[in-house]
């Protein structure tokens, strides 16, 4: 007879859970909802649902960069770019 649940143990920065908390509970859906979709997507793609990377030599140079413009959020870049 196979199981209807698995648990699953994972470790991970507290700040990182209660923000992430935060945000699934704004959502309507609980950590455990949102691994199991997490799990469900990995599952039907085959794949992970976002697609991480290594940033190049270049990439690395701008993020280290000080000099970069900066923006509080879009609406702020936006504004910035109308002037």
């Amino acid at each position: 007879m196979t199981a209807k649940t698995a648990t699953i143990t994972v470790r991970l920065d507290p700040q990182v859970k209660r923000e992430a908390q935060e945000v699934l509970k704004k959502l309507g859906i609980t950590t455990s909802q949102a691994i199991a979709m997490y799990f469900s997507q990995i599952s039907a793609e085959k794949a992970l649902p976002y697609h991480p990377h290594i940033p190049n030599a270049e990439t690395e140079r701008a993020l280290a960069d000080k000099e970069l413009h900066t923006a509080k959020d879009v609406d702020d870049l936006f504004k910035q770019l109308a002037a």
